[in-house]
């Protein structure tokens, strides 16, 4: 059995961003995922579920555990140190750490607190999910937004928490994605998935059909497509959609999918953010042997211009990716 700690110490020659600091940011995550886990396991028994009576920056209503799992996070990346600030789907404005430790931070940190949280009062999985850059302003110098509007190719690190029957992180620094299983009898994360590859074909699309009327008309087709019956392709394909990105990408990573947020009449834009959601997943996917696009375009190269940006997103298998993106491309000729 090999630990979360351990491993990192282990493969920290491979990373090509090889620090302490670094190991220690993924700490600070692991520690911070403990906690949220532990108060996640008692929804239901204690005042921590429904809503807080607030609205974030995208007017969207935040639960009482996003504001939880938003301060948690902060806190446990503020205390370590290396961190010169975050960016939060739950903070209107980035976050710069007033201490004189993180003022020579060399990271800032992207997340997504608690990613498909109103699944909470119905005890299905959520997940965290985080992104790692470099800053670019000079250390010592305060961290500006453009720390945080770099490209997805720039990650050094990201990763997500999914909180299900078991809590797992998995996460990468640029070598491969590897996933850490939960044991809270010893309190560790144990390595369980080494190097984790998306199937080379998949059969699984994850989409939510009650929007299928204000769809693009390159989705509806690929949706057609999916349903069509074909045995040289294996289709029909088979349709499973959570609502939580973190427990629908997780599921088709292991078993093979594809998975769909695009635009629609009310989300012109898309309305998965870029930054906390899209990048990170992205790099995971690519990691994996996969593939991510917002349908036209790799993820990972879009250049962001606002910190709460959204972005249609198409991610998974590569073969069904492209697939999508042609149906796409076919629509807008």
């Amino acid at each position: 059995m090999k630990t979360l700690g351990e491993f990192i110490i282990e493969k920290q020659h491979e990373f090509p961003h090889a620090t302490g600091e670094l190991s220690a940011l993924l700490s600070a995550i692991k520690l911070g995922a403990k906690i949220i886990n532990r108060d996640i396991n008692k929804a239901g028994l204690v005042d921590i579920t429904g809503t807080s009576g607030i609205s974030n920056i995208q007017g969207e209503m935040q639960m009482k555990l996003d504001v939880f799992a938003n301060e948690t996070l902060k806190a446990a990346l503020e205390a370590r140190g290396v961190v010169a600030g975050i960016a939060s789907e739950e903070e209107d404005k980035l976050v710069i750490f007033d201490n004189q430790k993180s003022h020579h931070g060399k990271y800032v940190v992207l997340m997504d607190p608690l990613d498909g949280s109103s699944n909470i009062d119905v005890n299905v999985s959520v997940g965290t999910i985080f992104s790692i850059y470099q800053r670019v302003t000079p250390v010592g110098q305060p961290i500006q937004e453009s720390d945080f509007l770099q490209p997805g190719h720039k990650q050094v690190a990201a990763g997500y928490i999914i909180y299900g029957s078991s809590t797992m992180l998995v996460y990468s620094t640029g070598c491969g994605v590897h996933a850490f299983t939960y044991d809270p009898s010893i309190g560790v994360f144990c390595l369980s998935h080494e190097s984790v590859k998306f199937p080379e074909k998949g059969n699984i699309y994850s989409i939510n059909e009650g929007f299928y009327s204000k769809f693009p008309v390159g989705v509806k087709q690929y949706i057609k497509y999916c349903q069509q019956e074909d045995q040289k392709t294996n289709r029909p394909y088979t349709s499973r959609y959570i609502g939580s990105l973190v427990s629908d990408f997780h599921r088709n990573l292991l078993k093979g999918g594809i998975y769909i947020y695009p635009q629609t009449a009310q989300y012109p834009n898309g309305k998965l953010r870029l930054l906390y959601e899209c990048n990170p997943i992205a790099f995971l996917a690519e990691q994996a042997g996969g593939k991510a696009s917002d349908g036209y375009q790799r993820i990972l190269d879009i250049l962001p211009s606002e910190l709460h940006q959204r972005s249609p997103f198409f991610v998974g298998v590569t073969q069904m990716v492209n697939d999508s993106e042609q149906f796409m491309q076919k629509d807008s000729q």
